[in-house]
């Protein structure tokens, strides 16, 4: 009989182990210490919490940080100064626009100017007044009105045109610029047309004064006058209006944030560790969690695989 023969026939033989085999396999079986196991609840608890701290250091090393410090400076007496100096110069410069020399314009401003106290308002309301009376002006309408620490004046001005730079410069030391606005319109162009006219219709109540007299020619005449009349006063007016700008002036007081005022006991830094130490433990429950249980599945599908192949060993 060959190698290869005698293979086959083991291969083909089913021998069955004696029961004496057996039972002492199954007694060494029982007698074996139990498999350690590859993941346990302190292994996972190694993972699991530095996950959880490096998950709150990061929230408590990147939520914003307040600046009280750097608030208060930016309203000191001297940084105050030093943002009105600023925007006083900037006025001049915005408020000095060229003046061209024989042309009637309309000069159209609005100022902004913000102040600290409600008390503020109403001295700046009168010095807005002297300041216009001084320079030979008048005030169109005035509007004031407080309620608590809240103020909020509205000043319409009629200024001289040839000083509205120099009102713009004195309106501009009340307070701080919130918000400034010039225009202008020329005027020139529409008065020389409306003076051709006039002269055109004088030249026709020339003519007709001088032709025989007659009831339509009366007529004529009246209506001819009358029309001079109008626009003789419609250019008066336009040349009154260009000889006053109009300043509109608006007065008010910042508006202040209530923010409540909480108490800060011995406690407080505890509380607020363990808030965030709280917040912490969520997200890492939130991001970890998906793990440990993939790996807790993972562990108990090992363990039935294990069991199922001891028994059928012990099967056999």
């Amino acid at each position: 009989m060959s190698q290869r023969d005698l293979v086959a026939e083991l291969r083909a033989a089913h021998v069955e182990a004696p029961s004496e085999v057996r039972e002492r396999v199954r007694l060494i079986a029982a007698a074996a210490p139990a498999p350690r196991r590859r993941i346990t609840w302190r292994r996972t608890v190694v993972v699991v919490v530095p996950v959880a701290a490096a998950i709150a250091a990061t929230i408590v090393f990147t939520r914003p940080a307040e600046h009280p410090q750097v608030a208060r400076e930016l309203h000191t007496p001297a940084a105050i100064d030093r943002a009105r100096a600023q925007t006083h110069g900037a006025a001049a410069k915005a408020f000095a626009l060229p003046s061209a020399t024989g042309r009637v314009q309309d000069y159209d401003a609005t100022l902004s100017v913000r102040v600290e106290h409600a008390k503020d308002v109403s001295d700046g309301v009168k010095r807005a007044l002297r300041i216009a009376a001084s320079l030979g002006g008048y005030s169109a309408s005035v509007h004031a009105e407080t309620s608590g620490s809240r103020a909020v004046a509205d000043l319409k001005l009629k200024i001289p045109r040839r000083h509205v730079q120099e009102a713009m410069a004195r309106l501009s030391q009340l307070g701080t610029i919130t918000d400034e606005n010039v225009s202008t319109v020329d005027k020139t162009a529409s008065l020389n047309a409306t003076d051709r006219q006039i002269a055109r219709l004088q030249k026709q109540l020339k003519t007709l004064r001088a032709d025989p007299q007659s009831p339509e020619n009366t007529r004529r005449i009246l209506a001819l006058e009358q029309q001079i009349v109008r626009l003789q006063r419609s250019e008066a007016t336009t040349r009154l209006s260009a000889h006053y700008a109009t300043v509109d002036l608006h007065l008010e007081t910042p508006v202040v944030a209530v923010t409540p005022k909480h108490g800060h006991g011995p406690l407080h830094g505890l509380g607020v560790a363990f808030r965030w130490i709280g917040i912490g433990a969520v997200y890492a429950l939130a991001l970890g969690g998906p793990v440990v249980l993939l790996l807790l599945l993972l562990w108990l599908g090992v363990r039935v695989v294990r069991r199922r192949r001891e028994n059928a060993l012990l099967e056999i």
